[in-house]
C-alpha cells in the first residue's frame, strides 16, 4: 500500500488562436459579426459554444451576399472578403470543436 499526493495547477491552454486585421471591421459590422469577433465580452459571449450561433449566422450572411461585402475590401490591400470568410469558418469550427473553451479577444 502507498499514498500518492499531488499538487496540481490547472493553467489556461490556448486550443485555438488566429489573427485578422482591423481593416475588416467595417465588413464584420455590416455582416453582424463585429461583436462576436472584436468584442465578445461586451456581447456576453464567454464560452466558445456561445459564439456558434452568431458566427454561423454571420458566415451565412457573408457567403450568401459576397458582392455586398466585397465592397468593404480595404483599399490598402490589407485584408479581404475571402480572408474574413476563411477566418470565420476556421473560428466557427474551433468553437464547435472546443465548446467549453473560454473566449478572449485582444484588440
Amino acid at each position: 500500500m502507498s499514498l500518492d499526493v499531488y499538487l496540481e495547477v490547472v493553467q489556461p491552454v490556448a486550443v485555438y488562436t488566429n489573427n485578422i486585421t482591423h481593416n475588416l471591421n467595417k465588413m464584420a459590422i455590416a455582416a453582424g459579426l463585429y461583436y462576436a469577433l472584436w468584442r465578445p465580452e461586451e456581447a456576453g459571449y464567454k464560452l466558445a459554444k456561445d459564439l456558434v450561433y452568431p458566427l454561423t449566422t454571420g458566415l451565412v450572411e457573408l457567403t450568401m451576399n459576397p458582392e455586398k461585402y466585397k465592397q468593404y475590401n480595404p483599399e490598402n490591400g490589407w485584408g479581404s472578403y475571402e480572408g474574413l470568410v476563411k477566418f470565420v469558418e476556421e473560428y466557427l469550427q474551433a468553437c464547435k470543436d472546443n465548446p467549453e473553451a473560454e473566449v478572449r479577444a485582444c484588440r
